[in-house]
């Protein structure tokens, strides 16, 4: 690639983020996400990418969205780290998969199972998607401080939607199906898109990355028959990501980072 000015996708340049940084999949969620700063500004917004930057306890910090799926988020991670980012949250969204995750719980993954594609193009698949332990602590420090119901444990990441929720109608289903039963008898908390792709990309760029996510609904729970209600509200998972930048911020600080 030439050198631009601009980064290609996310169209923003060096002084416009900070170096930690928050990645939600959806854009429209980064208003609100950037409103827990001080002084936000909307940066830019192009394709899947809307990014705010503000500030938290005097340190800018950014939030940029990734749109759905590894592909899309390793190209906001790569250029976001291309102009100065270094530590990464991602708060998103999950569907459950072990009976005790519960809508509204807040999920932190400590790995990814790497059933996607984008991962694959940084690291051989023998190599484990593991969040940075920092920001992982980080992440439950945070839920333990505000109160919030959590789990912390290993998410399943695919490429396709309707893989996971329509698996029986698929070619492969032989494949998707037995697959699941696995990630069920391995304790597997619940099931995203980005994490891996992401973890992977940290670990080739020697960078800090995690990531937290609100329960939609658990379809395992409904196919048991457990009472559940599906949520969409994110302002638990939000909240916790924002507190563990302002404890990695701390922490950075009195050690120098």
């Amino acid at each position: 690639m030439h050198e631009h000015e601009l980064q290609f996708h996310i169209q923003c340049k060096k002084g416009d983020v900070g170096r930690y940084c928050i990645l939600p999949g959806d854009p429209g969620r980064c208003e609100k996400i950037a409103a827990y700063f001080d002084q936000p500004v909307k940066v830019q917004s192009n394709r899947e990418y809307t990014t705010y930057s503000g500030y938290l306890l005097g340190e800018k910090v950014s939030v940029c969205s990734t749109g759905i799926g590894g592909p899309s988020a390793v190209i906001a991670m790569e250029e976001l780290h291309n102009i100065g980012a270094d530590t990464f949250i991602r708060v998103g969204t999950c569907g459950g998969i072990a009976l005790e995750v519960k809508s509204d719980d807040v999920v932190v993954a400590t790995g990814a199972v790497r059933m996607e594609g984008a991962s694959r193009e940084y690291a051989p698949i023998e190599f484990p998607a593991v969040s940075d332990y920092r920001v992982q602590m980080a992440l439950v420090q945070a839920a333990e401080r505000l109160g919030k119901p959590w789990h912390a444990g290993v998410v399943q990441c695919k490429d396709s939607f309707y893989g996971q929720h329509s698996p029986a109608r698929m070619p492969v289903s032989y494949e998707l199906l037995n697959k699941w039963e696995a990630w069920k008898r391995l304790g597997v908390l619940a099931s995203e898109m980005e994490s891996a792709a992401l973890f992977c990309c940290a670990a080739a760029l020697h960078v800090r990355c995690g990531s937290c996510f609100h329960v939609i609904w658990n379809q395992e729970r409904e196919a048991a028959g457990l009472d559940q209600t599906e949520s969409h509200d994110l302002s638990a998972a939000i909240e916790v990501g924002v507190e563990a930048l302002k404890i990695l911020i701390e922490q950075d600080r009195a050690q120098g980072r």
